[in-house]
């Protein structure tokens, strides 16, 4: 489905703004991250699958974090669906949702914990799971020569 036109001028340049990587709520929980002697990579492709990243890699403990963004991923608290070309977004955002469950599913039957987060989730609960998963997968026997 082609991408229709922008609705409007004020839309199209907001739209255009939109940025897919180093968002606030990624730096925010980054930057605790790191405050806590954690070290990882940004934006490492997934194993086997093309064009698709994993926001913050922990590649030695196999742990994948995700920060979705509410509207592009289908928030069930914060989701909206525009009404301009009504049809194309729901179709584009439906897909979204079904490359993420396929990308967890991907991962998981690698081995990795994947874990999802919303963006208006609190970086300080965000990073405290996230470093309770990583610790948990640098503590696994199986991983601890690789670290």
């Amino acid at each position: 489905m082609p991408m229709p036109k922008p609705s409007s001028a004020s839309v199209s340049a907001r739209m255009s703004r939109q940025g897919s990587r180093d968002t606030t709520p990624e730096m925010a929980v980054r930057k605790l991250l790191h405050a806590a002697g954690l070290r990882y990579r940004v934006n490492t492709r997934v194993p086997g699958m093309s064009r698709r990243t994993i926001d913050i890699a922990f590649g030695p403990a196999k742990v994948a974090i995700f920060l979705d963004g509410c509207f592009w991923h289908g928030c069930p608290e914060h989701a909206t669906r525009p009404k301009s070309n009504a049809e194309w977004w729901r179709t584009k955002l439906d897909r979204n949702m079904a490359r993420d469950l396929e990308t967890t599913a991907h991962l998981e039957a690698q081995g990795w914990t994947v874990l999802r987060f919303w963006e208006h989730q609190l970086p300080e609960v965000v990073s405290q799971t996230i470093m309770t998963n990583v610790r948990r997968g640098r503590s696994d026997p199986a991983s601890e020569s690789k670290i």
